[in-house]
């Protein structure tokens, strides 16, 4: 017995397939696809969820000192002028940022190395880039999808069988975080 589905695929495209399907899982909660996919993104995605739970807490918070530019009412720079030219203010300004354990530094590198970017649109600002922003999966999955299912031993996805598709009579089911 085979340990992968192949589903009629060359490896680079079925692992392009697999990573599409399972990045859209996790950031939009459920996807429909048919039977066979789903049981293949079902796979990855309990594992990445897991890894997730496993290290959501593997983190140190650190007091780190910054230099901000100091900036006008206008958003602009403030500038000054030394010997002759114009030198941008700086502010010193302290912040607290989470320092990621060894581990879970690597947990977000895995991440990281098999989500596809995830671009977010306004509803309002649909179909231009102005105003779109980068969601950092990893980040998603340690911060939103870790202590939904921290109580949880596994079976973290839920497979509804929709019916047949039109065209190819190929079953078609829902996959959803539960």
């Amino acid at each position: 017995m085979a340990k992968y589905r192949k589903l009629g695929r060359t490896s680079d495209q079925r692992k392009a397939l697999l990573r599409n399907q399972v990045t859209n899982l996790l950031y939009h909660g459920k996807i429909v696809t048919t039977e066979t996919k789903a049981k293949e993104i079902r796979k990855i995605a309990e594992s990445m969820i897991a890894l997730a739970v496993k290290e959501k807490d593997n983190f140190e918070t650190v007091t780190v000192t910054a230099k901000v530019a100091r900036k006008d009412a206008d958003g602009k720079r403030v500038k000054e002028v030394k010997d002759g030219k114009k030198v941008t203010v700086y502010d010193e300004v302290q912040k607290e940022i989470k320092k990621d354990l060894p581990s879970r530094l690597h947990a977000r590198r895995q991440m990281a190395s098999f989500f596809y970017p995830v671009t977010e649109v306004p509803t309002e600002a649909a179909g231009r880039k102005k105003n779109t922003k980068s969601i950092d999966m990893p980040q998603k999955m340690f911060d939103e999808i870790a202590p939904k299912y921290a109580d949880r031993n596994g079976g973290y996805t839920r497979i509804i069988k929709i019916g047949p598709r039109k065209g190819d009579a190929a079953m078609e089911v829902v996959i959803e975080l539960v």
